[in-house]
């Protein structure tokens, strides 16, 4: 049995964050459109307020679906796309969104495979981050936070599909019984 009592990043820390982010972004990404990639399912609450934050009305918003988790706490190592992209990116300005990056082989997978698709930029987002445990290199360009090697749970990520509809990220515990 797990319980997320204990918040490690608050909402409004959270929304501050993502509003710094997008000014990033923009101030990086001055011509044409933006492509945000986001990666369901966790990824998707961090993508709207992002989106939203964005001044500029050429963002287009796709979704993927990539999974090396499944219904445990660590990564299984293995990369499966569940869901590809609907759009052809090439020559677009392609920016990958992630809810958090551990040991980089997912993010390092996915880079490989829309590289091949020619876009003309491509870059990295990450709401949370945790270097301590990557094993595949990745080049991140927009970092919302560095955590510690904890389980982390809210703001769209889960555990088991459970706990994304919480605002703070919070650490989750396993309860003795």
């Amino acid at each position: 049995m797990f319980k997320a009592e204990r918040i490690l990043i608050p909402a409004e820390q959270i929304q501050q964050r993502v509003r710094e982010m997008a000014n990033e972004i923009e101030a990086d990404f001055q011509d044409g459109p933006i492509y945000i990639v986001s990666i369901l399912k966790g990824a998707f609450i961090f993508v709207a307020d992002l989106a939203r934050a964005l001044k500029r009305p050429c963002v287009r918003i796709e979704f993927m679906g990539i999974s090396s988790y499944g219904s445990q706490k660590t990564s299984s190592g293995q990369v499966k796309v569940t869901r590809d992209l609907d759009v052809n990116i090439e020559g677009q300005n392609v920016l990958i969104v992630e809810d958090i990056i551990d040991s980089g082989v997912t993010l390092s997978y996915l880079t490989r495979l829309l590289e091949q698709r020619k876009p003309k930029s491509l870059e990295i987002a990450t709401l949370l981050d945790k270097p301590e445990r990557r094993i595949q290199p990745v080049r991140v360009k927009y970092v919302g936070f560095t955590i510690p090697d904890e389980f982390v749970v809210g703001y769209g990520l889960d555990y088991a599909e459970d706990y994304r509809n919480l605002s703070d990220l919070r650490i989750l515990d396993s309860v003795s019984m």
